[in-house]
This record gives C-alpha cells, sequence and structure tokens, in this order.
C-alpha cells in the first residue's frame, strides 16, 4: 500500500464567540486538512491547526508552505511503515513538526482503515471507551468567569482551565477566588497563563491563591524564568508551550521545574511523537492533557484516540475545539463532548469520514 496523492486544504473555521486568551482574541481558526490517497483507493485524513499567527513558531500559511515542500517526497512511498516515513520527511525538511504532524495523523488514519483497527489500538489500546474532557474558560470578569465556571460544572466538566494574563495581575487572581467561590472541588481548576505572566506576578499569583487547589500552567515565557522562582510557588506548576519537541519535554523533567504538562499532538509532530512522550510520562508519574491548539473532528478524532491510551490517574483531559464551532466535517459521526466526556470512535482508524463538501478549499495537490 503505497502513496499515490497528497491533497492539501485550508478551512477557516468559524467560532460561536470570540475564544481569548493572555494578548489574543480570535474570531476564525485557520486551519490545514491534509488527505492522503494510496494506491488501493484508502484515504486518511490529518489536520493542524495553530491558535493564530503569533500563538507559537508555527502558523498556519507555514503549515502549507511546509506541506507542500514534503509532498513530493511521500508520493510512491509505503503507508505502512511510519517511522521510516517520518524518517524520510526530516531528511527533506528541518523542523516543522505542525505539517509533518498532520502526515502522521492521515498515515495512522490509513493504516488503521487497511488493518480493520482504531487507531487508539495501534497506540497501544484504548483504557476507556468515554475519555474526560476539560473546558476552558476565556479571559473575562471575574463575576463573568465565575457564572460560566458553575455552567460547565454543572455541564459535567471534571476539569475546567482559566485563561490569565495580558491584564493587572489583581484581575486574575479575583477571577481564580470567585471561580472557587462558584465551584469548589467540584472540579479540577488549572489557571493558564499562555506564557504571559512575569516571575513578580506568577509569585504574586500563588501567594495570593495559596489555600485554593491550582495547577499553575506555563506562567512565563521561558523555562529559565519558571526555574528561577520554581522555590516559591506554592502550587503544581506545569509546562505547555514550551514543549515543542521530546527533548523539550526531556529537558524539562531533567531540570526539575514542571509537575506535569499540557500536551499539543501536533506540535510534538503528530501521534507516534505523543505516545513517545506518553510512556515517558508515565514512567515519571507527570499527570498531562492530550490535546491541540485547535482544530476540527479531524485533529479531535485523533486526541482522543491518543488520550484513551493514557493512564487514567495521569491523564488531565482531552480539550477539543467542537464546543466552540458552527460546523463539523462529519456531521453524522463528528467529536462531541456530552456530559464533560467524549466518547472515542467505533469505526477503523480515526472512526470519522470527513464530508468533502465541508473541509474547505483545495490548496494543492500532489501525484
Amino acid at each position: 500500500m503505497r502513496i499515490s496523492e497528497v491533497h492539501i486544504y485550508q478551512k477557516d473555521l468559524q467560532l460561536k464567540t470570540p475564544y481569548t486568551m493572555a494578548g489574543t482574541v480570535l474570531h476564525t481558526l485557520d486551519s490545514t486538512i491534509v488527505k492522503l490517497v494510496c494506491d488501493n483507493g484508502l484515504c486518511g485524513w490529518g489536520e493542524t491547526c495553530p491558535v493564530g499567527p503569533a500563538y507559537q513558531p508555527e502558523h498556519a500559511a507555514g503549515a502549507r508552505a511546509a506541506l507542500a515542500q514534503l509532498a513530493p517526497a511521500i508520493i510512491g512511498e509505503s503507508a505502512l511503515t511510519p517511522l521510516l516515513l517520518r524518517r524520510r520527511l526530516d531528511a527533506n525538511l528541518n523542523g516543522h513538526n505542525q505539517a509533518k504532524a498532520a502526515i502522521d495523523v492521515a498515515l495512522m488514519d490509513l493504516i488503521g482503515k487497511h488493518h480493520k483497527m482504531r487507531v487508539c489500538d495501534l497506540l497501544g489500546g484504548a483504557i476507556s471507551e468515554k475519555i474526560p474532557s476539560y473546558y476552558a474558560l476565556g479571559i473575562a470578569s471575574p463575576g463573568d468567569c465565575a457564572k460560566q465556571a458553575r455552567e460547565k460544572t454543572d455541564q459535567g466538566f471534571p476539569r475546567l482551565q482559566i485563561k490569565c494574563g495580558g491584564r493587572d495581575i489583581d484581575e486574575d487572581i479575583a477571577v481564580v477566588h470567585k471561580v472557587w467561590e462558584a465551584v469548589g472541588n467540584q472540579v479540577r481548576l488549572a489557571v493558564d497563563a499562555n506564557r504571559s505572566l512575569t516571575a513578580r506576578d506568577t509569585l504574586l499569583l500563588s501567594l495570593s491563591c495559596k489555600q485554593i487547589p491550582i495547577v499553575i500552567e506555563q506562567p512565563c515565557n521561558t523555562m529559565e524564568e519558571i526555574a528561577s522562582i520554581r522555590p516559591q510557588i506554592h502550587h503544581p506548576v506545569y509546562l505547555d508551550e514550551n514543549t515543542e519537541t521530546i527533548n523539550d519535554v526531556l529537558r524539562a523533567i531533567s531540570l526539575g521545574i514542571c509537575d506535569g504538562f499540557g500536551l499539543k499532538l501536533t506540535r510534538l509532530g503528530g501521534l507516534n511523537a505523543f505516545t513517545t512522550v506518553r510512556d515517558i510520562c508515565a514512567v515519571r508519574s507527570l499527570p498531562h492533557s492530550c490535546d491541540d491548539t485547535h482544530g476540527g473532528d479531524i485533529i479531535a478524532a485523533a486526541c482522543v484516540h491518543a488520550g484513551s491510551t493514557v493512564e487514567p490517574k495521569l491523564l488531565e483531559g482531552v480539550w477539543i475545539g467542537a464546543p466552540y464551532y458552527q460546523q463539523h466535517y462529519d456531521p453524522e459521526n463528528s467529536i462531541q463532548i456530552k456530559d464533560g466526556h467524549i466518547n472515542l470512535p467505533r469505526a477503523p482508524g480515526l472512526g470519522i469520514t470527513p464530508d468533502e463538501n465541508l473541509i474547505g478549499n483545495l490548496s494543492a495537490s500532489f501525484g
């Protein structure tokens, strides 16, 4: 089974309401979808969708440019040898994990369909068919955040993420207190600054919320900043944006600067890279999420399959963009959250079949 065609699509994902985090307000997400077609007629789907052009070094136009560079190199190659194919991708382009991840996800979708197995089983096996999710509360006033936190808790979400940063730290502190008053210990709380806090403000946040059981996620821009204040922080610290590669995860663990991770599948390079990090975290008993920055049903399905293989005691949940979007790629088998959890797809591969009328505009084709 060899790859005969590669098709790249650009899709604008319209948000129901603006998505807000420190310094960023988004109304539309620019997603890139990849379709791999094999000589036996099977096709596999992948996706990558950065949160705008300033969130990380990766951006949507860069992903499509990288995919156009990579696509000719995989035409004619076996779709059943993902390791060899990844090495070929690396030999043809340095970096650009987000583009390679879209190919990796599409490849695993293909392999699953070929063997009539689900992606989760290719990754080692699902521990559960119902996967816990979590909801991200955007930047808002203390009262509005508390109200939304109560609503999402009542909807069954076992974990809430509170966005902070980009404003006076006193307001962020007030938000955490108001949310805690609204939901208490009914849910687990993480406060995510998306790299936006200074070391001083991180300490103020932790000291002012000392009695509230929260995780502080990616407070500062660099590992060095976090390391400088780590002994003074009163809460567990998770890294997110600093984990660009598997090596970054190993470095963070060796430095002893975090207690867990907010992992992004495409940032690491795809499903196969994620499973390596999953197993590293298991050895060190480090909790983590299995998310992506954004994206539709394709990358959501990939995250749910990967998350289902994580030990429950270490899984912080699987975040997906479904609650924020107006449309699904696969209306019949869309990846959705019910009662704060996501049902694992049943069909082989990723378990979804995108409607090609809903995946945007064709950007480039090869083969």
